[in-house]
């Protein structure tokens, strides 16, 4: 196994893949919630130069877990695609409303990153899909620890809906990589073939993951 000192490696190999919405490389980091997306989706935009990282829970809400594809495609991907800016709200997941207005431009790398991001209808925009590889009971146990008891309610609608995406659209048999998080950084196998997959090392920080 080759011993990286950072994600740099992978942030060169994903830098180096041709645009794939428009002049954008849109990276896919897909995951159980709790898996620890939002936090190796951080660390690695930090290797890639700070590039904009997009949370589908941003586009999500309450009643719509999943069905935010129109949404995004509409704010999102449609402008990115024509090279122009997108324009965007986020959504307060306190307030159960959606926030004010954000521009993402159509920088060289975008990180998408949540549950979903790697569903049917994103893969054609995707120029890598990246599978936080935690199992599903950590990662909702992870989650449940983070949130506490008042958000169990939520927890238990949400392990239904998670279920239910997952078994008519998963995203781990389409990704290109396979991630995995240790006590000191992060190993992933590049390649759907894993038999024919190099592993590699990265040691970096030793936070809790997030999402």
């Amino acid at each position: 196994m080759e011993t990286q000192p950072s994600l740099q490696a992978l942030a060169r190999e994903l830098a180096a893949l041709p645009p794939s919405l428009g002049p954008v490389r849109v990276i896919g980091v897909d995951g159980h919630a709790g898996s620890g997306k939002s936090t190796f989706a951080e660390v690695l935009a930090e290797a890639l130069g700070d590039a904009p990282v997009l949370h589908l829970d941003d586009v999500a809400t309450h009643e719509e877990l999943f069905a935010w594809e129109a949404r995004l495609r509409a704010q999102v991907l449609e402008p990115l695609a024509a090279g122009r800016p997108a324009h965007w709200a986020p959504y307060d997941w306190v307030e159960r409303r959606f926030g004010a207005g954000r521009v993402l431009e159509p920088a060289p790398m975008l990180l998408l990153e949540g549950v979903g991001a790697g569903r049917r209808a994103l893969r054609p925009h995707l120029a890598r899909l990246l599978w936080m590889e935690t199992p599903r009971v950590m990662s909702w146990g992870r989650g449940r620890n983070r949130d506490g008891r008042e958000l169990s309610d939520f927890w238990d609608g949400w392990e239904r809906a998670e279920l239910a995406h997952f078994s008519d659209d998963p995203s781990r048999p389409f990704a290109d990589t396979l991630v995995r998080q240790s006590g000191t950084g992060y190993e992933w196998t590049s390649g759907t073939d894993e038999s024919a997959a190099t592993a590699t090392f990265a040691t970096e920080g030793n936070e809790a993951p997030q999402a």
